[in-house]
C-alpha cells in the first residue's frame, strides 16, 4: 500500500527547512527585542472553550473544526487558531494576577476543514503574539509595528497595512440594525442559510468568501456608526503609528473571521490586495477573557500564517536562507576504518562552523560530488590510508592540498573559513 499525506496537508522538506527556520528565527529574535515572552499550548482543547471564544455561528466553528469524543467522552477539537488557547492558559496559570500587560508569543500548527487551495491549508502553521492587561491603542500600534518591523527584515517591501475599528459593543448595537436592514433588503442576492447567520452576526457578511467582495459596497460602514470613545481609540491607534513610521490605511470594510474582536482590527498584505495574500492579521479582544470566566482584561494580538510568509518570501533572503542552512564543512570518508576519525574531524571543525560527516561507504569522488552538490565551503577528506593527513579541497577558491590533522583547526582558520566566512 502506498501511503500518502492527508488532503490539505503538506511535508516541509530539508529543501525548504532553511526558509522556515529563517521566517521563524526572525520573529523569535522581534518577540525578544519587543520583551514577549514564549508560551506552549496542547493543540487540542475543549470543544466548548472555541465555540465560546470564536463564535457559536461563525464559518470556523459551524464547518471547519476537527472535532472528536475521546474514550472519557469528552468533545475535544484541533486548535483552529490559538488564541483562545493562550487565554485558557492566561487564566489556568494564574497569569491575570502577576500585575502588568503579559506579552505572550507562541508558535505552532493549527487545524481546520477548509477546501484546499494555494496557500490555504487544513493543517496550517502560525506564529502570532497576545499583549494581555492594557486597552491603550498604542499596544494596538507596537504588535502592528512589530510585524512591519520583521517583514521588513525578511525583504518584504510595499507591505499593505490596512487598519479599522469594528467598535465596542456600544457602536455594534447602532450599527447592527442599520446592517441588517441593509442585508435584508439584499436578500434575494443571498442563500437563506447565509442569511441566517448574517442575522446573528451580521459583520460576518464582510469577511464572507461567498458575498464579501460582491456585496460590501452596498452596505453601510461601521466607521459612521462608532460611538465618541471609540472613534477617539482608533484616532489614537493611527496617531500612535505614524509615530513609529508604520504606513498604513484605513480601510472601512476590513473586519476579522473572529467574533472576539473588539476596535482595532488590522490585517497585512503583500502583492495584489487579496485574501490570499494577507499575510497578518489581528486586532484587539477586550471581552474575550471576560467571556471565557476571566477578569474583564483588555488584550490585543495578531497571527501571521507561515506558509504564507514562506511562499511569498522574496527572492534574496529566499536565497540567503537556503545557504544558511547548509554546512560549512564537508567531512568525506574513504576506507572502512575512517569512520571514527571523519567523527573526530568533525568535531574539531565545528567549533568554526557547521560540519556533516559523510558515513554512506561511497567512493571518494561521489562523495566529493555530494559535498559540491550540499553548498559546503570545503571537504575535509579522512582517508583510512593517509593517518595524519586530511584532503583540503577548498570549492569557492578551487584549491586542493594536504594539511597536517593536528594543524587542522588552525589552517581553517588562516584559510578564512569560519562561522561567518563560508560564503
Amino acid at each position: 500500500m502506498k501511503y500518502t499525506r492527508p488532503r490539505g496537508t503538506h511535508d516541509i522538506t530539508p529543501l525548504e527547512f532553511g526558509r522556515w527556520r529563517a521566517v521563524e528565527s526572525a520573529f523569535e529574535r522581534a518577540f525578544d527585542r519587543f520583551g514577549y515572552r514564549g508560551i506552549r499550548t496542547p493543540i487540542f482543547e475543549s470543544t466548548d472553550l472555541f465555540v465560546r471564544a470564536v463564535g457559536e455561528q461563525s464559518d470556523i466553528v459551524t464547518k471547519e473544526m476537527y472535532t472528536f469524543t475521546d474514550r472519557g467522552g469528552r468533545s475535544l477539537t484541533l486548535r483552529p487558531e490559538n488564541t483562545a488557547s493562550v487565554i485558557r492558559a492566561y487564566l489556568e496559570n494564574g497569569m491575570h494576577r502577576w500585575g502588568g500587560v503579559q506579552r505572550l508569543w507562541y508558535a505552532g500548527p493549527m487545524f481546520r476543514y477548509d477546501r484546499p487551495q494555494a496557500g490555504r491549508y487544513r493543517q496550517f502553521h502560525q506564529v502570532g503574539a497576545e499583549a494581555i492587561g492594557s486597552d491603550s491603542p498604542a499596544l494596538d500600534a507596537e504588535i502592528i509595528q512589530l510585524v512591519f518591523e520583521v517583514l521588513g527584515e525578511l525583504g518584504f517591501d510595499g507591505l499593505d497595512v490596512r487598519v479599522n475599528s469594528v467598535g465596542t459593543e456600544k457602536s455594534r448595537t447602532r450599527y447592527r440594525d442599520v446592517l441588517l436592514d441593509a442585508i435584508r433588503s439584499l436578500s434575494n442576492e443571498i442563500d437563506p442559510e447565509s442569511l441566517e447567520r448574517y442575522g446573528a452576526n451580521p459583520l460576518r457578511i464582510f469577511d464572507s468568501k461567498e458575498y464579501g467582495e460582491k456585496l460590501k459596497r452596498r452596505l453601510p460602514l461601521i466607521s459612521e456608526y462608532l460611538v465618541e470613545e471609540d472613534a477617539a481609540h482608533f484616532a489614537r491607534v493611527r496617531e500612535a503609528l505614524n509615530a513609529v513610521a508604520v504606513p498604513f490605511q484605513a480601510d472601512a470594510y476590513l473586519v476579522r473571521g473572529l467574533d472576539y474582536y473588539t476596535r482595532t482590527v488590522f490585517e497585512v498584505y503583500h502583492g495584489v490586495h487579496g485574501a490570499q495574500s494577507a499575510l497578518c492579521g489581528g486586532g484587539r479582544y477586550d471581552n474575550l477573557i471576560r467571556d471565557c470566566g476571566g477578569p474583564d482584561t483588555p488584550a490585543t494580538g495578531f497571527s501571521v500564517g507561515l506558509e504564507r510568509v514562506v511562499a511569498a518570501l522574496p527572492e534574496a533572503k529566499a536565497q540567503a536562507a537556503d545557504a544558511g542552512a547548509r554546512v560549512g564543512f564537508y567531512v568525506v570518508c574513504v576506507g572502512e576504518d575512517a569512520g571514527a576519525r571523519g567523527l573526530a574531524v568533525a568535531q574539531a571543525l565545528r567549533a568554526l562552523g557547521g560540519a556533516q560527516v559523510d558515513l554512506s561507504g561511497r567512493s571518494r569522488k561521489k562523495q566529493i560530488e555530494a559535498a559540491m552538490k550540499s553548498g559546503a565551503r570545503v571537504a575535509a577528506v579522512v582517508d583510512a590510508s593517509q593517518p595524519g593527513k586530511i584532503g583540503w579541497h577548498d570549492f569557492k577558491h578551487k584549491t586542493e592540498t594536504m594539511v597536517d590533522e593536528k594543524e587542522l583547526a588552525a589552517f581553517a582558520r588562516r584559510a578564512g573559513v569560519a562561522e561567518g566566512e563560508q560564503g
